[in-house]
Parts: structure tokens; C-alpha cells; sequence
């Protein structure tokens, strides 16, 4: 599994070790702010990191070598921002994890894949800029009861 992050809490910037894997939503102990989640993934640590998630997860296909996938990272990191306690944003390197790829059928990358409770809402390839990758999940985020 790989190492927790250290994230910066955008309201009070506390900084917190933040865990690929984790049972809860992250949130700031300082402030109490939901933080941002986007971490890295791969065959052994998928279950854990994206299926067990407690909220929807943007599964990232992506490689290195890849033009339109640097377009769509900063998209997909701003939006782990702009929506944190609500999406968690994984990337997954396709060059490392051809079993993933396969398994999840990507023909062409960037693939966006939405996931919630383990089951592929939605998914979408190629370059989206940050405002229609923002438009393109929220139409596609579940509702969840307030707490």
C-alpha cells in the first residue's frame, strides 16, 4: 500500500498525514474541514483504496509518457480540492498496472472512471479541461443525506 500523503488543509492549512485507504472521509484535526484525497493506486491496494471507499472515487487512467493525461492531472487534482469530503481522486499508471486496465477494458487514455460503493457509475476518455470534468461529475454524484 503506499504511504500517506501529507495534505495541506485549504481553510486553516494544518498539515495531516492522509491514508490511500481509510474507513472515514478525511477531515482537518485542527479545523474540522473536510481535506482533499487523491492518492495513487494499484493492483494490490485497489480493493482497499477505491472499492471500500465511504464516498465516490474518480479513478484517473493515466501514463507517463501520455500528452492529454498532463492535461487532465491538474483538472483532477483541483477537483479533489474543490470537492473534498464529497469525491476522492486516485490515479492509477496504466504502464504499472496493466491488470487494471485490462480488467476496467481501457482502450484509450486519459479514462475517467466514477465509481461509487464499488460499481462504475460513469466513465469518459480523453482531455477534459476543469470545468467540464467539474460539470461532468457532479451531474453524476450521487445525493447523500446530509448529516
Amino acid at each position: 500500500m503506499s504511504e500517506p500523503k501529507v495534505v495541506t488543509c485549504p481553510k486553516c492549512g494544518q498539515k495531516t498525514r492522509i491514508r490511500s485507504a481509510a474507513e472515514g472521509v478525511p477531515h482537518c484535526p485542527k479545523c474540522g474541514a473536510a481535506l482533499p484525497w487523491l492518492t495513487d493506486s494499484g493492483g494490490s491496494d485497489f480493493n482497499a483504496v477505491v472499492e471500500k471507499s465511504p464516498i465516490p472515487v474518480l479513478i484517473d487512467f493515466w501514463a507517463p509518457w501520455c500528452g492529454p493525461c498532463r492535461i487532465v492531472a491538474p483538472a483532477v487534482e483541483r477537483l479533489s480540492n474543490e470537492l473534498a469530503g464529497k469525491l476522492k481522486a486516485v490515479k492509477v499508471n496504466t504502464d504499472l498496472e496493466p491488470g487494471l486496465q485490462e480488467r476496467f477494458g481501457i482502450r484509450g487514455i486519459p479514462t475517467l472512471v466514477l465509481m461509487d460503493a464499488a460499481k462504475e457509475r460513469d466513465r469518459v476518455t480523453g482531455a477534459l479541461n476543469t470545468d467540464a470534468l467539474r460539470r461532468w461529475v457532479e451531474q453524476r454524484l450521487p445525493v447523500r443525506a446530509k448529516d
